[in-house]
Order: C-alpha cells, then sequence, then structure tokens
C-alpha cells in the first residue's frame, strides 16, 4: 500500500495492488502501470513519486468501465497519511 498525494501536498489517498482509494475509503480508481483511470474509465492521471498528477494531453484516453468494490470502513484520520 502507498499513500498518494496531490500536486498541491493534500493526501488524495492511496494506492493498493491495482486500486486507487480516496482519504474516506471509497475505490475511486483503476491502475494501469502508472496511470490511473476512474470508475466511468475516463483518465484520471499519473502517478509519480507518490504524487497524482494530470497529463492535459492524455485527458481524452478512456479504458474499460469497471464497478467499485465496496467502500472500506472507517475514514482516514488527519495523522493517518504518512510518507
Amino acid at each position: 500500500m502507498g499513500w498518494v498525494w496531490t500536486l498541491g501536498g493534500t493526501c488524495f489517498g492511496y494506492r493498493d495492488g491495482d486500486k486507487l482509494w480516496d482519504h474516506e475509503g471509497h475505490h475511486v480508481g483503476t491502475f494501469q502501470g502508472d496511470e490511473v483511470y476512474g470508475l466511468d474509465g475516463r483518465y484520471l492521471g499519473k502517478i509519480k513519486d507518490n504524487l497524482l498528477a494530470i497529463d492535459q494531453s492524455q485527458k481524452s484516453r478512456w479504458r474499460t468501465v469497471f464497478a467499485p468494490h465496496a467502500k472500506r470502513a472507517g475514514r482516514l484520520r488527519d495523522g493517518d497519511c504518512a510518507v
């Protein structure tokens, strides 16, 4: 499991295998390599050095739509996002 941050320094959530979870425990994306795609198959961004960045030239990319996994119990507390 690895924490994922926005370019602005906010903890977005975490990567667990090929799944991206937000900080509230919602399954929000799936990875294909270092790129992440949303539930609707839309390109969400790319992970580099644990940062989620959007490559504007890739925004038109799509992958297969998928059903999210059930929400994980509990919400992360402020101190849970650790480097």
